[in-house]
């Protein structure tokens, strides 16, 4: 059996551990579960069982996600730390990740996408807003993630960082959107980006969605080009601005010179933008993902 099976040597109380985080973190996402509920003011069991609403449910599974994903880089942090002490951080971290996850969602909806009202959109099961509002969720959940596993400990020097970095990319979030608000407009005789969504666009939606989670990942290597300095708040502000927005712009351009490449001759905008072809639209969102998994592979080496 050891020469089929070579284990390395894992604490002998690891299962302790993982029990303590299995269940805090099922703790958490009931927890979640009522906050979406009550922030709706609607009724899971009615929404999703009653009337299938399948949009609804994506918007549901977005948050719950990005819930694990924040978890997914506190688990294991406090290991050998004792059993109090890990309970504590996953509490923390936890705890900060759906404040800032729902705040994420919040900014979106009220700044980033605010002519549309989301939870009226999920209630008439418009999937595109569905699936943009998951993914809002998802992209904060991917950047909160990488500062948590950036910053040292768990004091409120960590906090601020997590806090003040995590505002700072929210920021170009609303910057990119407005740039791809524009070009749409440019490119539709100034039709509204937003109008479009409500109307039901999957194609755009899907496009947006691959900005989203292209710039949350690629902005994630910013982790492994700034340094920690615990009290330097400001610095740490300045850094993550600066950084991210050059990674960010860089992969809009790259991203759209791979497109045109890619798909010579063909009129891209016309076809997702008109024509609704979602096939195209999945293109530049492959492209987005693909290019910021290969960014941060390059920078964490």
């Amino acid at each position: 059996m050891d020469v089929l099976v070579k284990l390395t040597n894992l604490p002998k109380d690891l299962w302790v551990y993982i029990a303590i985080d299995i269940s805090l973190t099922l703790f958490l996402l009931l927890v979640l579960r009522v906050i979406q509920s009550r922030m709706a003011s609607v009724d899971v069991k009615v929404e999703l069982s009653e009337r299938d609403n399948f949009a609804y449910g994506i918007g549901m599974a977005g948050g719950l996600l990005a819930l694990c994903i924040v978890l997914s880089g506190v688990v294991g942090r406090h290991l050998d730390a004792g059993y109090l002490q890990a309970g504590q951080g996953l509490l923390l971290f936890g705890l900060v990740g759906i404040i800032l996850v729902r705040f994420g969602r919040f900014v979106h909806d009220k700044l980033v996408l605010q002519r549309i009202d989301t939870p009226e959109q999920l209630s008439q099961r418009n999937v595109g807003v569905a699936l943009v509002d998951a993914s809002s969720a998802i992209a904060s959940a991917i950047i909160l993630r990488s500062m948590i596993l950036w910053v040292e400990g768990s004091n409120a020097n960590a906090i601020i960082a997590i806090v003040s970095g995590f505002i700072v990319v929210l920021t170009i979030f609303v910057l990119l959107t407005r740039i791809y608000e524009w070009r749409f407009a440019r490119n539709n005789q100034n039709d509204s980006f937003q109008g479009a969504l409500k109307r039901g666009h999957l194609a755009i939606a899907i496009d947006h969605i691959g900005n989203l989670l292209g710039t949350a990942i690629i902005v994630t290597s910013t982790v492994h080009i700034l340094a920690y300095s615990p009290e330097a708040y400001v610095s740490n502000v300045t850094g993550w601005l600066i950084v991210s927005v050059i990674l960010s712009l860089s992969l809009l351009v790259l991203v759209s010179i791979s497109k045109h490449a890619l798909l010579l001759g063909v009129n891209i905008n016309q076809e997702i933008d008109q024509q609704q072809n979602i096939g195209i639209a999945c293109v530049g969102f492959v492209l987005n993902i693909g290019f910021a998994l290969i960014a941060v592979g390059l920078f964490s080496q």
